[in-house]
């Protein structure tokens, strides 16, 4: 027996996703002809992002995410990344809406954590709100991306 509460082992879980994101990134590649790109950065702590979308009646049918930093804004640009791919732009800026909520420590619905998925792992970065601008960096230009006129 492990000795470890339930909340123990779910905080465990989410570190375990982090980490695997950080260390396997999903969807990096870049894509040969993206629609829409952006370049964004955290100039207190340096972390960087590129994201590169295409996009088909209002479907991403691409996406990459690469770039350098910390541990949590480069595991969240590929949680972000893994999913949105298949999305319909009204779905990932209602995903948008929900992560922002949920690092706000906002209650968010049972529904809105599936709708989420993995993502919920970045939850616990709230209790350090210096970071939580490193989970949002990708969330908040892949909505000023799919928001540009």
């Amino acid at each position: 027996m492990s000795g470890l509460s339930g909340s123990d082992d779910l905080n465990g879980m989410y570190e375990d996703i982090i980490l695997d994101h950080y260390r396997n990134p999903r969807n990096t590649s870049s894509l040969s002809k993206p629609d829409l790109e952006l370049d964004v950065n955290n100039p207190f702590c340096g972390d960087e992002l590129k994201i590169q979308l295409n996009i088909k009646d209002d479907t991403i049918t691409g996406v990459s995410v690469s770039g350098q930093g910390c541990a949590i804004s480069q595991s969240s640009g590929s949680l972000l990344a893994e999913r949105i791919q298949d999305s319909s732009t009204d779905t990932v800026i209602h995903v948008i809406e929900k992560v922002r909520k949920m690092m706000k420590d906002e209650p968010i619905s049972d529904d809105d954590l599936d709708l989420i998925g993995d993502i919920e792992a970045l939850q616990g970065v709230k209790k350090f709100p210096v970071r939580i601008k490193c989970a949002l960096l990708g969330w908040s230009a892949l909505e000023d991306l799919i928001k540009k006129p």
